[in-house]
């Protein structure tokens, strides 16, 4: 197919913003491919590892657009055309959304500026990685907060962004932070949550929105969700933002319940959050997923725990008053399980979780190790918001194209048993990403059986009734088109691998003809 390349310069857009324009290009017919980047050399070479870096854009300047458009000859300049509208539709909009005909004129060109037209004390900041550490200081020297949603900063301006920060009393958020409520106000990816009394810190994004809405879920709100970014963790930084943040919930009358959600940290850090958790006078979940719990005894205040479901069911119960005990496979799922492992043909056995979430993914992966599935034997999660799947198309949280060719992928697998897919709902997601997903399902499982195979298909809804895309419409969805739906990300994982358990156990049972 022809592929069009150009710059746009001088114009900023965020890459949500960015993979919104994107999507809306990829919707139109014979359009392949639509790469929308900031110029950045960490994007630059992103695109060069695919074999897409055109020579023409090595000239891109950070603060400029890089555009390539793959399409059919008829359709190539309806799709640049639809890009270029779509470009100077937001810049026509920032321009009015920034206070009318004379903000238009005189356009907002620093966060100094800002400052003197209200009284924000946070500011969001998503430019481009080699000038997202400039900003953020200059938000931290206005006495702002700073919600980062930049990657691609080194490791050593984030320390000393949140060196400054803890100096003057402010929050670094990120960088790379995706997620965060503050008193009800969400930032970047979030979900709509009744306001409550459980505060929470996270390092991840996805795993904030399933603890976060499963709260929801189980009758509790929540008053502060508060994101670090996941590198906050690493010895090199500290764990500076996580500590401040439970500091900061401590002080706060109105967070009663703690809970932490992240990757394993640093030793030394987990070390430094088990002992100031245990000098506030407030009881706290942890959830450090994949390690070890302490080998020490912990006081009765700090519960830990290491799934997504049981970090919010443990915030819950220690509000509540009320005794905590590790969830478990329910019996119904087990039957479940059962039943659809003895539909599986001869030779089936694979799990494949195919998820737009990483922590998923991570959560998922350790499950299923602890169930003897590994890696090597074709059992394993990606998260397909990872860099090298994302390379020229938007985040599968916004586009579904990316999982509905994996779909038909890992289904025209003879041994693929089970796919396991998220769907994630909330502010700046897909308004009906099961809708979108539902007909791969329908189809994938229709090719599957023609081929005399069954194909189980597990989902979970990370969501709320308050979202947009509404919990229980998405649910119905998936259910209409033949997938299995489970409560959490938690028990989806389990249901999955129970499946590919008992699949792979059948297989390694000799045949009877083999007996003969």
């Amino acid at each position: 197919m022809p592929v069009s390349v150009s710059i746009k310069p001088n114009l900023y857009k965020d890459s949500v913003a960015l993979m919104r324009i994107g999507q809306l290009a990829l919707a139109q017919e014979g359009v392949q491919r639509v790469t929308l980047l900031m110029g950045t050399p960490a994007n630059k070479a992103i695109l060069a590892a695919s074999g897409l870096l055109d020579p023409a854009l090595e000239a891109a300047r950070p603060g400029d657009v890089m555009i390539s458009v793959e399409a059919d000859s008829e359709q190539l300049d309806a799709a640049l055309a639809e890009v270029a509208s779509q470009l100077e539709g937001t810049q026509r909009k920032d321009q009015a959304e920034s206070g009318g005909a004379e903000a238009a004129k005189l356009p907002l060109r620093s966060i100094a500026m800002a400052r003197t037209r209200c009284d924000a004390v946070l500011a969001q900041i998503s430019v481009p990685g080699p000038y997202a550490a400039g900003e953020a200081m200059k938000a931290l020297r206005n006495g702002m907060h700073v919600f980062l949603f930049s990657d691609n900063v080194p490791l050593e301006q984030e320390r000393a962004l949140k060196e400054l920060a803890a100096r003057k009393g402010l929050l670094v958020m990120g960088p790379d932070c995706g997620t965060a409520i503050i008193r009800g106000t969400p930032l970047g990816f979030a979900n709509v949550v009744q306001d409550g009394a459980i505060g929470l810190v996270g390092a991840s994004g996805t795993g904030l929105q399933e603890v976060s809405s499963q709260i929801d879920k189980l009758g509790q709100g929540i008053r502060h969700a508060i994101g670090t970014g996941g590198r906050d963790v690493y010895a090199e930084i500290g764990g500076t933002t996580m500590r401040q943040a439970i500091d900061l919930l401590a002080a706060d009358p109105a967070t009663r319940v703690i809970g932490i959600v992240s990757k394993p940290p640093a030793p030394e850090v987990a070390a430094r959050i088990f002992e100031q958790l245990e000098a506030v006078d407030k009881p706290a979940v942890v959830l450090f997923l994949g390690a070890e719990p302490p080998a020490r005894q912990l006081p009765p205040n700090i519960v830990v725990v290491s799934t997504l479901f049981d970090a919010a069911a443990g915030a819950v119960a220690l509000l509540e008053g009320k005794p905590f005990a590790a969830s478990r496979q329910s019996e119904e799922s087990v039957r479940a399980a059962q039943a659809e492992a003895q539909r599986l043909a001869r030779g089936q056995h694979a799990v494949r979780g195919l998820y737009s979430g990483g922590t998923f993914a991570s959560e998922a992966q350790i499950l299923w190790s602890r169930l003897g599935l590994r890696v090597q034997d074709g059992h394993e999660a990606i998260d397909l918001g990872d860099d090298q799947y994302t390379v020229g198309r938007p985040h599968p949280m916004i586009d579904p194209n990316a999982r509905l060719e994996h779909i038909a992928r890992e289904a025209a697998d003879p041994a693929t048993a089970v796919i396991v897919l998220d769907v994630v709902l909330g502010y700046a997601g897909h308004e009906d990403p099961a809708g979108a997903l539902a007909p791969a399902i329908a189809s994938a499982k229709a090719a599957c059986a023609q081929a005399g195979r069954h194909l189980s298909v597990v989902t979970f809804v990370c969501g709320t009734e308050r979202d947009p895309q509404r919990l229980s419409a998405q649910q119905a969805c998936l259910r209409e088109a033949g997938a299995l739906m489970l409560p959490s990300s938690t028990a989806a994982a389990r249901m999955a691998g129970e499946i590919g358990q008992r699949a792979a156990a059948r297989v390694e049972q000799p045949s009877l003809e083999a007996v003969k």
